[in-house]
């Protein structure tokens, strides 16, 4: 009686062993695609950054050069 108790204990103690190794199941993995980022480009402007700069500098240099501010009085 006491090796069947220790054989039965020792078939019990199998079983529950054994079942969690089988606790997911036999079900197929379920794989997810890794994620990818995409970082956006930078936006590019519609013109250069020195266009704006550059039609400003011309306007004043324009602006400067015809004047009518003269030293010769004519009279």
């Amino acid at each position: 009686m006491r090796l069947t108790k220790t054989l039965l204990a020792a078939t019990v103690a199998t079983t529950f062993a054994a079942s969690t190794a089988f606790a997911g199941g036999f079900a197929d993995e379920i794989v997810e695609a890794p994620v990818v980022v995409v970082e956006p480009t930078a936006p590019r402007g519609s013109l250069p950054g020195w266009v704006i700069p550059a039609v400003l500098v011309a306007g004043l240099v324009a602006l400067a050069v015809s004047g009518d501010d003269s030293d010769d009085e004519e009279d």
